[in-house]
């Protein structure tokens, strides 16, 4: 895949706060730098960035309707009343059941929760659910992480005598459910100052409303942030502001005192001799948690979760790691027959979007394989099955485009939509499915200009080898935890050469481990790049530049600093 390095120099206006940032700080201008693409223009501001602070999460009284769900769950705990917690089946949605769970069993024991099954029931509030809360005589539901479409499923709740509070974060429509409360900071008429919650982030403002509400000290509430740590990064969702604050405590509190369930997944993933990380989230525990909706039911996930011993988590948690296998072996067998019908069945050349379906399809994975496709054809990607006799699946995106709103512009066609702008969701009758694919390839074609289909790289600074020394490597720390709109920095270093010793290395001998050097250090500097082979040759010739960011590497028991090299390319500047 040939990339397009996109590096964006500062004004001179820019270039002289950087300066004084970099005196004033005692800090490398190039992170002066970041901070400025970050918008931090001050010190007191950036201090205030590489010290997030609890004092500086919001009141959740701001949120629309959060009066109304605090003195409906009052009424509920002073009347006894059976109180079901309701969540959707990804990780996002499981953490904030657990959460919102663990913490109302401080207050009552008449309580229960439910993960509808993504096959019989599918995503969001089911009728079988409210069934469900009737039969056990539940008189109130709190919905975590949907809902917030669910007109006729709250309707038909209320004729049965049960009442809905709605705790969401995706975009509303112009009519809300006639829930008690719809809690939701994207709502048009929200005060709210920060709109990114994730699902288990909007739990977790529910439960400090209710500890406020109950005088219960705020320390309380500590030992959920490692809940609402694994949601923010695993929903991927902007690392900014209240987000911030939030997984920049509950990664120490995954790290120093982590749940009993998530323990388990710590153990399972080998990640106990290390500093978990968001990218540790993303890739190992993040996969594990959403595989049991995936594969199985995600209330399993849910009983991990609330373990309240080591042996319950260790069983759980192998349960849940055969889950990820098994959908690993799902994911790559059906991305390699979805990668063989595009390239057989499709000119890609001609289109600015995948929309594929196949009724065989496992619907645990089709989001994955979407991801996959959007990665390897960087267009937008629909992947669609079967299931309970609608044509369902999943949407990725490519940067530029806003795959929510593409859908939504198709609301009439479809039985059911939620997302967000890079990642969505839909049903549809099949008779309906080609009528589809005509408007979002329209769409596309309107919206997605050629260099959008060109993967980017955007390059935030520039270095010399000699830079990268320990003080930068801990400055550089400071900016964590990294995610969207939080990135992981990505330097380049120009004409820098091989030092002799690189080399091909794994399986088919697909990446390459690198030594190389360059004007400013004689000492080689150690470097990995996966799936870049193809560029080995080049690197044993001459001078080439790289784009890449600083990783710790761990190996027999030594840690040092590594280039994880994102591209190399024989001069792009």
């Amino acid at each position: 895949m040939i990339y397009k390095w996109n590096y964006k120099p500062l004004t001179p206006k820019e270039t002289e706060i950087r300066d004084e940032l970099s005196t004033q700080l005692g800090m490398h201008p190039a992170l002066c730098q970041l901070l400025i693409q970050r918008g931090i223009n001050s010190v007191e501001q950036a201090q205030k960035f590489f010290h997030p602070s609890l004092k500086d999460l919001h009141d959740p009284f701001l949120l629309p309707d959060m009066d109304k769900a605090i003195d409906r769950i009052e009424n509920a705990l002073g009347q006894k009343e059976r109180i079901l917690v309701y969540g959707d089946y990804d990780v996002d949605g499981t953490t904030a059941v657990a959460l919102v769970y663990k913490f109302l069993r401080k207050f009552t024991t008449n309580l229960d929760y439910y993960i509808p099954d993504r096959y019989d029931e599918g995503y969001g509030i089911s009728e079988q659910g409210i069934d469900y809360a009737a039969e056990t005589d539940v008189k109130l539901i709190i919905a975590l992480d949907c809902g917030i479409k669910a007109i006729e499923k709250v309707k038909y709740a209320k004729s049965k005598g049960i009442d809905f509070i709605i705790c969401d974060h995706h975009m509303p429509d112009e009519t809300l459910p006639d829930a008690v409360a719809v809690v939701d900071a994207k709502r048009v008429d929200s005060i709210y100052p920060y709109e990114h919650l994730s699902g288990c982030g909007v739990g977790f403002k529910l439960a400090q409303a209710l500890a406020q509400n109950n005088k219960i000290d705020f320390s309380e509430l500590l030992d959920l942030l490692d809940l609402v740590a694994v949601s923010v990064a695993s929903d991927i969702v902007p690392l900014t502001g209240e987000n911030r604050i939030l997984t920049y405590y509950g990664l120490k509190q995954l790290n120093s005192s982590p749940s009993m369930g998530l323990q388990g997944i710590i153990d399972i993933c080998g990640l106990n001799d290390k500093s978990i990380t968001v990218s540790d989230i993303v890739f190992k525990i993040g996969p594990r948690i959403n595989a049991s909706g995936r594969m199985m039911n995600g209330k399993e996930a849910v009983d991990l979760l609330l373990s309240n011993t080591a042996l319950d988590a260790k069983l759980k948690s192998e349960n849940i790691d055969h889950y990820n296998a098994n959908r690993r072996e799902l994911d790559k067998r059906i991305t390699e027959e979805a990668i063989n019908f595009i390239e057989s069945e499709l000119d890609i050349t001609k289109i600015n979007s995948i929309v594929i379906f196949n009724k065989d399809w496992h619907k645990g994975v089709i989001g994955i394989v979407a991801s996959r496709l959007t990665e390897k054809y960087y267009r937008p990607a629909v992947v669609l099955t079967k299931s309970n006799n609608l044509v369902t699946g999943s949407a990725r995106s490519v940067m530029g485009f806003d795959v929510y709103k593409a859908i939504e512009a198709c609301k009439d066609i479809l039985e059911n939509f939620g997302g967000h702008t890079y990642a969505a969701g839909l049903s549809l009758k099949e008779e309906n499915l080609s009528e589809f694919r005509r408007r979002f390839e329209a769409m596309s074609v309107e919206l997605i200009a050629p260099e959008m289909m060109r993967p980017q790289i955007d390059i935030n600074a520039e270095l010399n080898f000699i830079d990268i020394n320990n003080k930068f490597v801990s400055d550089l720390d400071k900016f964590a935890p990294f995610g969207p709109e939080n990135l992981n920095p990505i330097f380049v270093s120009k004409d820098v050469a091989d030092y002799g010793n690189s080399k091909l290395v794994g399986k088919d001998s697909l990446h390459i481990k690198l030594d190389m050097v360059d004007s400013s250090l004689n000492t080689p500097m150690h470097g990995i790049a996966f799936r870049q082979s193809n560029s080995f040759s080049m690197i044993k010739k001459g001078l080439y530049d790289i784009c890449y960011t600083l990783e710790e590497n761990i190996h027999n028991g030594k840690t040092n600093t590594q280039l994880y090299i994102k591209d190399i390319d024989k001069g792009q500047f």
